[in-house]
């Protein structure tokens, strides 16, 4: 019986990695909407989501195949906050230099 059970755990067919898919759409949303101020939300959700998926399948490495897709995922939501909150800094920017310019405008016709 014993044999039997571990003979078919080597024939069960191994999945995606838990949460790969997930995180590598949310990573890629973040990237490709790093324009909008959405991209730190989703970067953040897709990296909680690769390291939900890593967690899973480090505690069960027999169930899954490759982690690759789990690394895109986790690479690409970094790469979607960074752009996140630079484009978060550039909007920062402007609105400092859009006040500080109206302040001076208006200095010079007082």
């Amino acid at each position: 019986m014993c044999e039997n059970q571990q003979y078919d755990e080597k024939l069960a067919v191994k999945t995606s990695a838990p949460h790969s898919v997930e995180a590598m759409v949310m990573g890629l949303l973040s990237v490709v909407l790093s324009g909008l101020g959405i991209s730190l939300v989703l970067g953040i959700i897709g990296l909680v989501e690769a390291n939900r998926g890593q967690k899973e399948c480090d505690a069960h490495p027999e169930r899954y195949t490759d982690d690759a897709l789990l690394r895109v995922g986790r690479i690409t939501s970094i790469v979607g906050i960074v752009l996140g909150a630079l484009v978060l800094l550039l909007y920062v920017a402007l609105v400092l230099l859009t006040v500080l310019g109206i302040a001076y405008v208006n200095d010079l016709y007082d």
